[in-house]
């Protein structure tokens, strides 16, 4: 396929059927595109905000050369799609990012491996197959090290930490025994990421470094901008343009960084999409992460990225459920704080169900105003 520019008008398809496919058909619709999805899910997210949604299988060929022949590109909002579906919509139509894209992030020994053989700083590891080649991994690794199955892991799914080798039996057990990844422990200061826009005439812009806070190995709350090291914050983002080159890839990608110490960045994990840490730019900047992935997908110019302040954003997982309606009034009594719901109807407990950002004239003051905010939602005094 050429490398036209998509206008608005144009029909945009998106394979998941997330928050993220959501938002991103939200900011298409406002520049005046027609979103079309492809979901396995029932009510999802984006189907309650597109014009059209195909439910099925992922697998189901008929059904996606129907979507493919709908549509005139498709993106992804998530990356765990088989890329034989993929590949099978880029031979009648135009796909961003790629099948090579998804076939390297969403398997962790592909990803880890593409990085090592392109030079990027990440930590140690090993290939693991069976309980002889983790026996030999961790004498090559050493304890403490994390174990993560290969394919198919997020959010802290997939993966045991091994703090003696007493502990490696049981975790690959837990893992199902199936192909892992064998990493050193890192202790690190922070962790980062960077959100890249990357045209298909290799244009770049990004957004970031974003600080990252976690919960249970959930995001749980995001600052901007990280407090860094002179200088890393521009080698945080020279090192996803790279990526973003060897990868040829078009569209969004979110590098995760292992902030070390002031003079080592290792990057830990990639995703060819929006990403949770970037929802900030909502409010938070000119162009939403959202816009910037409709901008980069159809070949248009980019937007601002520079934040326009002080900007923390706090997930809003389902436990904020458990005793009843959450307070919302209580949560918007600050007229700095926006919230955004996802439409989700079960509210299970690690599930994420929406967010909260609020802006301020420095970043304590951001994230103090949004952490009170999300504290107000179940505040029954």
């Amino acid at each position: 396929m050429n490398s036209e520019v998509i206008l608005p008008g144009a029909k945009l398809g998106v394979l998941g059927g997330g928050q993220l496919g959501r938002m991103f058909a939200m900011a298409a619709q406002k520049m005046g595109y027609i979103v079309h999805g492809f979901t396995p899910e029932t009510d999802s997210p984006l189907s309650q905000v597109c014009t059209k949604t195909i439910v099925a299988p992922f697998e189901d060929q008929e059904r996606l050369k129907a979507f493919a022949d709908s549509v005139d590109l498709v993106t992804i909002e998530f990356e765990n799609i088989p890329v034989a579906s993929l590949a099978l919509i880029e031979s009648r139509t135009r796909v961003r990012p790629g099948p090579r894209v998804l076939d390297i992030t969403q398997h962790r020994l592909r990803e880890k491996t593409f990085l090592d053989n392109n030079g990027f700083p990440i930590v140690p590891f090993k290939e693991v197959n069976s309980s002889q080649e983790l026996s030999a991994a961790i004498a090559l690794i050493g304890v403490p090290s994390v174990l993560k199955t290969a394919g198919f892991g997020y959010d802290g799914k997939g993966q045991r930490k091994i703090s003696a080798n007493a502990d490696a039996g049981a975790a690959f057990e837990a893992l199902g025994k199936t192909q892992c990844i064998l990493e050193r422990f890192v202790e690190f200061e922070k962790e980062v990421s960077v959100i890249g826009a990357r045209s298909e005439d290799g244009r770049f812009i990004s957004y970031g470094p974003i600080e990252n806070q976690h919960s249970n190995h959930i995001l749980d709350v995001s600052l901007v901008l990280a407090r860094l090291a002179r200088g890393q914050a521009q080698e945080a983002v020279e090192i996803t343009r790279t990526i973003m080159e060897c990868l040829e890839m078009t569209g969004l990608l979110c590098v995760e960084f292992f902030v070390v110490d002031d003079r080592t960045l290792l990057v830990n994990e990639l995703a060819p999409r929006p990403h949770n840490s970037g929802h900030y730019s909502i409010e938070g900047c000119s162009t939403s992460q959202f816009e910037q992935h409709v901008r980069a997908v159809a070949g248009l110019p980019f937007g601002d990225t520079e934040p326009l302040g002080s900007v923390a954003m706090a997930n809003l997982l389902g436990d904020l459920w458990q005793q009843g309606e959450p307070d919302w009034a209580g949560a918007l009594a600050s007229p700095a704080v926006h919230l955004h719901l996802y439409g989700k109807q079960q509210p299970r407990p690690g599930r994420k169900m929406g967010h909260l950002t609020a802006l301020a004239a420095d970043a304590e003051t951001a994230e103090r105003t949004v952490r009170a905010a999300r504290a107000a939602l179940v505040d029954r005094r």
